[in-house]
């Protein structure tokens, strides 16, 4: 295909095939917007000349200087027309010297701006003239400085009396308002007692002082455990066996990494080994390596009766060695208490006791009013949430404790009897109270004395039975092997039978 024959050279030649530029978008002004922001009337370019020179005889005249350098410059009033002065240097003049700040008197260091001048010298010049000493005068005495010399010395004497006098009447006036004061304020009568407060043997401080270096506090925690469990445990041998509440030591005897470390009264430590650990009966024992420690005595909690004056000592939420003090409220409680993480209720017979008992306290001792032990405190009722002590304690008596104790020191373990029954306290209604059984054990010691399901136990050898934890205590209350007469109820008839105790 051949191109078509256009000479480059001609002019418009090629602008045929050029497109042409786009129009130009120029949108609508509003009025109001033009009036604000367009140029002035009569001013047609970009800028506006301000100042139009002036001309005279066809020379353009400089515009006149602004009004603050005019100020600043200009023939001060009344000079118009005059040539000013030309300065002494054009002329030749000598320049005319400045006055001297200072003169020959003056300290030529002396800052002639301050206030102050310095003195002469101290010592005169050798050529300077010695100003001679004036002599001194008469000296005049005190009458004559006071009064001139029209006072004789008798009346100035008087006068000195006189003067004492009022002084010492001042001086008594002012003594005796500070003294009485106002109405509000005056001197005080304390009275002190002169003689030592008594303590006599049986007192609560007494005992407090006795016993205290007996009971310690336990801390049970894992290396590396931000926190651990804390509770209380009595010194019951000298050869280091602390005796306490097995939910104390639980975690010790659930994990071998556990530490338990024994504190004193007066802030020894040392680690604790478990000897040996009850579940069921919510006790343990403990061994601490020390040298003549001091020994707990163990009372009869048999004796006790309702009304006794009892003491709880142990370390209540970690406050150490912390003494209450309370009554016996009540004996033979069949208690059943919760287990810890998991473990089944633990029930035991107890000694109920206002004395204050709080968390920690667990493990502590009970002790009488000789200071011997009578049991050991584990538990308490709260109606509270943080479970608070509302005065009802619960403590395992000292009888049935040091049993369980001493089966754990020797065999590290102890062996309870068992009937080989399951059973419920009765429904309220019940023609018969007792507890119910609900299965019995096949071969076992119910079995084998003829106890069926749906008998109603009401009696433990001589002991009633009125619930279950009740039968409870009652079994364990005795020996295994041990026989016992058990009273029954069966389809309204009342019989009684022989059960030979197992061990659990």
């Amino acid at each position: 295909m051949t191109e078509p024959n256009v000479n480059p050279e001609q002019p418009g030649a090629r602008d045929a095939d050029r497109l042409g530029p786009r129009p130009l978008a120029r949108p609508a002004v509003d009025p109001a917007q033009a009036a604000v922001f367009g140029r002035p009337q009569g001013v047609d370019g970009a800028f506006d000349k301000l100042y139009t020179p002036q001309q005279a005889n066809g020379v353009n005249l400089a515009p006149p200087a602004p009004e603050s350098l005019a100020e600043a410059f200009r023939r001060p009033p009344g000079a118009e027309g005059v040539l000013l002065e030309r300065p002494r240097e054009a002329t030749g003049e000598p320049k005319q010297a400045d006055p001297p700040l200072w003169n020959s008197t003056s300290d030529p260091w002396r800052d002639p701006g301050a206030g102050a001048v310095l003195a002469g010298p101290a010592m005169p010049a050798e050529d300077e003239e010695k100003p001679t000493k004036r002599p001194p005068g008469a000296l005049l005495s005190l009458p004559e400085v006071l009064f001139g010399r029209r006072v004789q010395p008798k009346a100035l004497a008087l006068l000195g009396v006189v003067a004492l006098l009022i002084g010492a009447a001042g001086g008594f006036v002012g003594w005796w308002v500070g003294d009485t004061g106002t109405e509000l304020t005056g001197s005080a009568t304390i009275a002190e007692a002169e003689a030592a407060k008594e303590r006599p043997a049986g007192s609560v401080a007494e005992i407090a002082k006795r016993v205290a270096p007996a009971v310690v506090s336990l801390e049970v925690f894992k290396p590396g455990a931000e926190s651990g469990e804390q509770g209380s445990g009595v010194m019951i041998d000298p050869q280091g066996y602390i005796l306490t509440n097995e939910h104390v030591i639980a975690s010790a005897a659930a994990d071998p990494g556990v530490k338990v470390t024994a504190i004193f009264v007066d802030g020894t430590r040392t680690e604790a080994k478990l000897v040996g650990a009850d579940q069921k009966t919510d006790l343990a024992v403990v061994k601490v390596n020390v040298t003549n420690p001091t020994v707990l005595q163990i009372g009869k909690s048999a004796d006790l009766q309702v009304g006794d004056t009892v003491m709880a000592i142990g370390s209540p939420l970690a406050l150490q060695n912390s003494v209450t003090a309370g009554i016996v409220s009540a004996l033979n409680r069949p208690i059943t208490a919760g287990g810890d993480s998991g473990a089944p209720p633990v029930t035991y017979e107890a000694i109920q006791t206002d004395a204050a008992i709080n968390h920690g306290n667990s493990g502590g001792a009970l002790v009488d009013s000789t200071g011997a032990l009578v049991g050991i405190n584990s538990s308490i009722r709260s109606s509270s949430a943080d479970g608070g002590s509302i005065g009802i304690g619960f403590a395992i008596p000292s009888d049935y404790a040091i049993k369980i104790a001493k089966s754990l020191i020797k065999d590290g373990k102890v062996r309870h009897a068992d009937i080989g029954i399951n059973a419920s306290s009765t429904v309220a209604g019940s023609s018969t109270m007792g507890a119910q059984v609900k299965n019995v054990a096949p071969g076992g010691p119910a079995a084998n004395a003829g106890i069926k399901e749906g008998d109603v136990i009401t009696k433990i050898g001589s002991r009633l039975v009125r619930d279950s934890a009740e039968l409870t205590v009652a079994v364990r209350a005795h020996d295994v092997g041990e026989v016992v007469p058990v009273s029954l109820a069966r389809d309204g008839a009342s019989f009684v039978v022989d059960v030979t105790l197992a061990s659990d």
